[in-house]
């Protein structure tokens, strides 16, 4: 899953090596993922309106649904 994330937020951004993804298990079945992107890329991550980032989240839910899990994605600055 977090490979997965990793994947399509590097190809967004212009600084892939500055991407940090923190995942913290929250009961059995949810897992938070925390991005954190170079500021200057933060604006591509989000989108306009917030509709890229809104994007990552429901493939991120589709994929861990997948799996029998729900996910949350926290972009923190």
């Amino acid at each position: 899953m977090k490979e997965l994330l990793d994947y399509m937020v590097k190809e967004l951004v212009d600084n892939p090596d500055e991407i940090e993804i923190t995942e913290e298990e929250e009961g059995d079945k949810t897992v938070i993922f925390k991005l954190h992107v170079s500021e200057s890329d933060l604006g591509k991550v989000i989108g306009k309106k917030g509709r890229t980032a809104n994007a990552l989240r429901v493939i991120m839910r589709a994929a861990s649904a997948k799996r029998g899990k729900s996910s949350i994605v926290k972009i923190v600055d």
